[in-house]
């Protein structure tokens, strides 16, 4: 693969944290904001995210900047002090959303959720220096500074028609040492970057990134219980023909962009499951 070729692979994908994609983060749901997410594996290990006190916990807009700080990350060549520097305007013109006052507001409260959520392992987070469940404790982000422009460069702006005057500065970032490690130990799930904005729904997006996992292990099916995904994404709906309700319009999507080519809900006995059909895997 020539250099050009190799730019144009990086600009398309992004490496995800395997153990973390397993895992609920962002709620997608509207219901009333929780302290807390809580999730049992399989294992019995626990897994929680803890809200910074007078905060909420982390929603879909928040995925969407967790998925362009990983893309930005693999980018950069994945640097080994894990900082990363932007502007919040190209930031979000990255992620494909309008750059105007109130988005700013919604990426630097999402960056500093990102830098005060606890991510809380109890025997359920993979960390690749013990090579197994850990009982561990970190954020998404461990630093983030966001320096406004001093008054007198806002001033010359007007001078520059070609800038955007609204630009509010830059930020640098420090991505989790913990996520990192995972990374560069290549405990990872690829994903295109192109494919996951394309989808329009935060649920389609989110299972696009757990479909993925699926994925990893060389699987075409995969069957999860519908109870277990409810909380895997995580969703706040209880019944499966509400859960039904939220999903199948994920799975239409999904289908379209060609990561699946079925998901069909079924019952067996008092069990209700979800049982996909992986589509091949497609260059990203």
């Amino acid at each position: 693969m020539n250099l050009a070729a190799k730019r144009r692979s990086l600009a398309r994908s992004v490496l995800l944290d395997r153990s973390l994609e397993e895992l609920p983060l962002f709620r997608l749901s509207d219901a009333p904001d929780d302290a807390a997410i809580s999730y049992m594996t399989e294992d019995g290990g626990r897994w929680r995210v803890l809200a910074s006190p007078g905060d909420r916990l982390p929603g879909t807009f928040d995925q969407d900047v967790y998925i362009e700080l990983m893309h930005r990350f693999h980018e950069a060549g994945e640097p080994a002090d894990g900082a990363l520097t932007f502007t919040l305007h190209a930031f979000l013109r990255s992620m494909g959303r309008q750059a105007d006052g109130r988005t700013y507001e919604q990426l630097r409260g999402a960056l500093t959720r990102l830098e005060r959520t606890i991510l809380q392992s109890e025997h359920s987070y993979f960390d690749t220096a013990v090579a197994g469940p850990a009982d561990v404790s970190f954020t998404l982000l461990s630093s983030v500074m966001i320096e406004r422009r001093r008054s007198r460069e806002r001033d010359q702006l007007a001078l520059f028609p070609t800038v955007v005057a609204a630009e509010p500065g830059e930020a640098r970032v420090i991505l989790s040492p913990t996520v990192r490690q995972n990374v560069a130990a290549r405990h990872v799930v690829p994903l295109s970057v192109a494919r996951y904005f394309s989808l329009p729904s935060p649920v389609a997006r989110r299972l696009y990134r757990l479909i993925e996992v699926a994925r990893v292990h060389d699987t075409v099916t995969w069957r999860v219980a519908l109870d277990r995904l409810r909380d895997q994404l995580p969703l706040s709906q209880r019944y499966p023909s509400h859960l039904q309700r939220v999903l199948q319009p994920a799975h239409d999507m999904l289908k379209e962009a060609g990561v699946i080519r079925e998901a069909v809900v079924r019952q067996h006995q008092r069990e209700w499951f979800v049982d996909y059909v992986l589509a091949g895997r497609r260059p990203l």
